[in-house]
């Protein structure tokens, strides 16, 4: 069973913003480290930010300056602020929890893969 349900995702013109949600489960939301990956046609699903329990953030190159990952502990909740959106954001923005890191790198996931929400930025 997953426990995530990911939602906001929508149609964007550049330069937009969005904000997505990730609903977990308490039972591991409240220990772990909370992350947002993405899937693009034709690419590899990548990591896009990452939130520690203690709100410590990590981001992909290619999102800092423009997204804001956060947490809220009472609701169970991961947040995405995704602002100055680019086409090359386009993709299904999945969330899970990071299996591992080490040298600064976060790696493999802890479950299956939920749904996701898709983001799609065009004008």
């Amino acid at each position: 069973q997953v426990p995530f349900v990911e939602s906001g995702g929508g149609l964007v013109q550049p330069g937009g913003s969005l904000r997505l949600s990730c609903a977990a489960s308490a039972t591991v939301f409240s220990i772990s480290t909370m992350a947002w990956y993405r899937q693009a046609p034709g690419n590899q699903r990548e990591l896009v930010a990452a939130i520690t329990s203690g709100g410590v953030t990590n981001y992909a190159d290619s999102v800092k300056g423009r997204f804001i990952i956060s947490r809220d502990n009472e609701k169970n909740i991961v947040y995405l602020q995704m602002n100055n959106l680019e086409p090359e954001d386009t993709a299904v923005y999945y969330c899970n929890i990071p299996r591992a890191y080490l040298g600064g790198t976060y790696s493999g996931t802890t479950f299956n893969w939920g749904q996701g929400t898709q983001v799609t930025v065009s004008s």
